[in-house]
């Protein structure tokens, strides 16, 4: 016999009042409005209205790892506080905006409420709660110290998803910018070369080489713009497609990024940090170095420094010291290396990798403000010199006939 799917808990809002007499009013999570009204009466409140939340449009929600983030402090916040898992789900979920976000967290609790421990039931979730976030939730239940490791975690989540963002904004400044240019270069080619086009028609004289130029080049996208639309739309999704299917595809990319002049410096960091961050989280968690970085591999973020840690891995697994198993990989600065060194022999690799992390993180910071002010002049010249030429090419004809004149 096919044993019976378990109820699913949805929101609900509620008004009544309490012992004194005053309106009250507030959300809950439960099965359903007779479980509401029940759990009201056990606080004392006479519920007058209860009503069950809306998920028309609760398909459309989308968990962020920012939720997950700030999902990790608070429940860190409420477990240090005493609150019991099971309530600090219930009011964590009550008070979530984000629909999605709030039914994984309802999919987590009814799990936990019927014995599941918590690094099983979020397993369950591996798109949103991978293997290191796992892994460090079973080792705080398996030390008795859930409190402190969420902590970590929490901690850990702040300071990944910071950096995260610090690396987004040095990649979309000049993206946005290369967008703008085009989309200005292809009105002015659309719309206004045609206009200036159909004018030097008249004049009845040879047009300068620029401006023929120009002018062949707005007919061309006037003409052929399908063509181009269907090139560049078909090398983007070739582009999305292998970078998310063929991993010798991401490595090649990965490798080229880490060269580009401005950027790659600030990825380099990135990866360094992201790096000595999730050393410093799982082992002072307490999780084996061999184990420790099979985690750290994937939460590198780039495939060369992912493969570079599993290469490390391996090495420490058959007796080299992480050290020297970072210099071979050639990848560390000396710097970061001899902090490891130190904090192998003196036992606080922890504490070594949590102080490298705060350098490079710092130093990916003041990279992207530097980056930021270095490109706001080139970038005005870039699109001083686009403009600007496809203005004086437009013009060079009628300066032409005025020289005449």
């Amino acid at each position: 016999m096919a044993a019976t799917a378990p109820k699913q808990q949805a929101p609900f809002t509620w008004e009544g009042k309490d012992r004194a007499g005053k309106k009250v009013k507030g959300k809950v999570v439960a099965l359903n409005e007779a479980a509401v009204r029940s759990e009201l009466r056990r606080q004392g409140v006479v519920a007058t209205r209860v009503r069950k939340q809306s998920t028309l449009f609760q398909s459309r929600g989308k968990v962020t790892p920012a939720d997950i983030s700030i999902f990790s402090r608070q429940l860190a916040t409420m477990m240090s506080a005493g609150i019991p898992l099971v309530q600090s789900f219930d009011i964590i979920g009550a008070g979530h905006e984000n629909p999605a976000m709030q039914k994984l967290i309802l999919a987590v609790k009814a799990d936990v409420e019927g014995g599941t421990s918590l690094a099983n039931a979020l397993s369950k979730h591996p798109l949103h709660f991978d293997d290191l976030y796992v892994n460090l939730v079973t080792a705080g239940e398996q030390a008795g110290a859930l409190e402190t490791l969420l902590d970590k975690i929490a901690t850990y989540k702040e300071k990944t998803e910071a950096i995260k963002k610090k690396v987004k904004k040095a990649l979309f400044y000049p993206a946005a910018v290369v967008v703008v240019a085009f989309i200005v270069t292809a009105i002015l080619l659309i719309y206004v070369i045609p206009e200036f086009e159909s004018l030097f028609q008249g004049f009845g004289a040879d047009l300068p080489a620029f401006t023929r130029l120009v002018i062949d080049i707005s007919n061309f996208v006037r003409t052929q713009g399908w063509m181009i639309a269907v090139a560049l739309g078909g090398g983007v999704a070739a582009f999305i497609y292998f970078k998310k299917r063929s991993r010798p595809f991401q490595h090649v990319l990965d490798r080229l990024v880490l060269r580009i002049p401005i950027i790659g410096p600030i990825l380099n960091k990135s990866a360094i940090a992201r790096y000595a961050r999730t050393l410093s989280t799982t082992f002072s968690a307490g999780v084996p170095l061999v184990e420790a970085l099979d985690s750290v591999a994937g939460a590198t973020g780039n495939i060369v420094y992912e493969n570079a840690v599993l290469q490390m891995r391996d090495e420490v697994a058959t007796g080299t010291r992480l050290q020297r198993a970072m210099e071979n990989t050639d990848l560390f600065p000396n710097m970061v290396n001899q902090m490891i060194a130190v904090g192998e022999e003196s036992g606080s690799l922890d504490e070594m990798s949590a102080k490298v992390a705060d350098f490079y993180e710092e130093e990916v910071d003041n990279a992207v403000d530097s980056m930021s002010s270095l490109l706001e002049p080139l970038i005005m010249a870039v699109l001083g010199v686009l403009v600007g030429g496809l203005v004086i090419a437009m013009y060079l004809p009628i300066f032409k006939m005025g020289a005449v004149v």
